[in-house]
């Protein structure tokens, strides 16, 4: 393989050190999809903010384009995004804020550089909050805090950071700082930047909003006049601030110690901008991913990336899949040969595309940090490398397991083939985890997924994708491990409320009614040895 030219390897640093990929999580309904619509909406991806809560709204969010997304106004999948701001080349990853789609979260923060954490400013922490950002915080994955709804009534922005230290264990250092709450939000102070920024327009946050920008200390007449009755809270609530004395520590930042807070309100538009500018300039450009322990510098090694993602039938005319490859190392070139490290085989970037929701674009060229389509005609799995170094192989991406099982009712299916296809491929995806009993066929097959919702999806998919109306019945287990060693499926042969079954790549695997069984079970057998995912070492070597 020819060595870099000097100029070649400026122009990939260069290239590199622009990108900012990042998550956006939150609860659900804290305004994620609505934050992602406006964010594209600053950086010119789209012209009009898509109305994501309006059940009559003409236009849709971006990210939201299944059409089981468009019913119901919430994100059941993971989408990628992208554009250029600033000098930025800026790669979103707008993630289901769902707790029954959270499988689908984890597998694409593995692909983010930074997470944009999502607060409702009445609601607080919330439970989906707390394990997304403790899943960032495990994998090291830097959390920038946007305070959301700041246009409705909510929570003292001091309350809001105590609950963040006391639930999450991060110190939040407010980046700026709200002038009025509710309808009376009005604008936010720049505590680094000495300026007030004042908000109006926006046409009810369809179109960017007209900014008033006044330089000074808070207490400076000019910036006194105004804020108006708001000056002396935000006087106070600054000095209260500056009397406590933490700044914003970059190396805390990165350990997930502290987080840089911004307040606003994504549904006005007021004080994304503000946020976006902040949040690029502090946010991480791509850094070194493991490989069996070793990191892999972005610049330096050449092109690798892994598989975090693979979406069936975006394209309903052509009904294709697409691998998500989020590019870790060196510069992706569409036409050129590389290693599928899984299979051993040499395979040629052809069919490539940058990703925007549903829509695509050819891509000619791509770099670490950027997320690429690949047309997959069956050859990826999640978790694959491609490499143009063999020796570079990433972990794997752990799977979880669900809490929620149905078994797949086959007699009277009509389009036997095109349900096994279907449920073959959507597996694939990640939309539902699939066993079987060790005996019979498709007769025997069991989902799994964290909650009903994923049901749902699937039913919906494949009626609409496949043609196929699949019936489920409800199964009474809670709970799968998986063993490890110690075990014997003939123990199991009259237990009723333990079933044994295979998983999709033949491992065994015990469901149970509730976790109170298998706490019986281990008692029973102090050699058996469970764990909560098929091999716990991925998780282990992704931290």
């Amino acid at each position: 393989m020819t060595a870099p030219t000097v100029e070649d390897a400026a122009h990939l640093a260069d290239e590199v050190a622009r990108r900012r990929t990042f998550a956006i999580i939150s609860h659900p309904d804290a305004g994620k999809t609505t934050l992602t619509e406006k964010l594209l909406l600053y950086g010119g991806a789209v012209r009009e903010a898509g109305a994501v809560r309006a059940q009559k709204a003409a236009r849709h969010a971006t990210s939201d384009w299944l059409e089981l997304e468009k019913q119901r106004g919430i994100s059941v999948s993971s989408s990628a995004l992208h554009f250029e701001f600033a000098g930025h080349r800026v790669n979103i990853l707008d993630t289901p804020g769902h707790r029954d789609f959270s499988e689908d979260t984890y597998r694409t923060l593995m692909a983010a550089d930074s997470a944009v954490m999502l607060i409702d400013a009445a609601r607080g922490v919330e439970a989906q909050t707390r394990k997304l950002a403790e899943v960032c915080r495990l994998r090291r994955i830097p959390i920038f805090t946007f305070v959301n709804k700041m246009d409705r009534h909510g929570r003292d922005p001091f309350e809001i950071m105590a609950e963040i230290e006391e639930v999450l264990g991060m110190d939040s250092i407010p980046m700026n700082w709200p002038v009025g709450a509710g309808s009376d939000f009005r604008g936010i102070y720049d505590r680094l930047g000495r300026k007030l920024i004042l908000f109006s327009g926006g046409k009810h946050g369809t179109h960017r909003v007209d900014e008033e920008t006044i330089e000074g200390e808070v207490g400076d007449p000019a910036l006194v006049e105004a804020m108006g009755t708001f000056a002396r809270d935000v006087k106070d609530g600054l000095e209260l601030l500056e009397g406590a004395g933490a700044d914003l520590d970059r190396e805390r930042v990165a350990r997930g110690d502290q987080t840089p807070m911004f307040f606003g309100s994504a549904l006005t538009n007021f004080g994304v901008r503000p946020f976006l500018d902040a949040y690029l300039a502090r946010a991480p450009s791509p850094t070194p991913r493991q490989s069996a322990g070793v990191p892999i510098d972005p610049v330096k090694h050449p092109f690798s990336g892994f598989v975090f993602k693979i979406q069936a039938n975006m394209d309903p005319d052509h009904r294709d899949r697409v691998a998500f490859l989020r590019i870790c190392s060196g510069q992706f070139v569409r036409g050129r040969n590389t290693i599928h490290l899984r299979s051993g085989k040499t395979i040629r970037l052809a069919n490539s595309t940058l990703l925007m929701g549903k829509d695509r674009a050819e891509v000619e060229e791509a770099f670490a940090g950027d997320v690429v389509g690949l047309f997959d005609p069956g050859i990826y799995r999640i978790g694959d490398t491609l490499s143009d170094e063999p020796g570079i192989v990433y972990a794997g991406i752990p799977i979880f397991a669900p809490e929620a099982f149905m078994r797949v009712e086959v007699a009277g299916v009509e389009k036997r083939k095109a349900l096994e296809k279907g449920i073959e491929q959507l597996v694939q995806e990640g939309v539902v985890q699939l066993f079987r009993e060790p005996t019979g066929g498709s007769a025997s097959w069991i989902l799994g997924a964290m909650g009903p919702l994923q049901f749902d999806v699937m039913q919906h998919r494949l009626k609409s994708e496949y043609g196929v109306d699949l019936k489920l019945g409800k199964l009474p287990y809670t709970i799968a491990r998986w063993p490890l060693a110690g075990f014997d499926p003939e123990d199991f042969r009259y237990s009723e409320r333990i079933k044994v079954v295979r998983d999709r790549d033949d491992r065994w695997a015990l469901l149970g009614h509730t976790s109170w069984d298998f706490d019986r079970l281990r008692d029973r057998n102090d050699t058996l040895v469970l764990s909560e995912t098929p091999d716990p070492t991925l998780f282990e070597r992704s931290l």
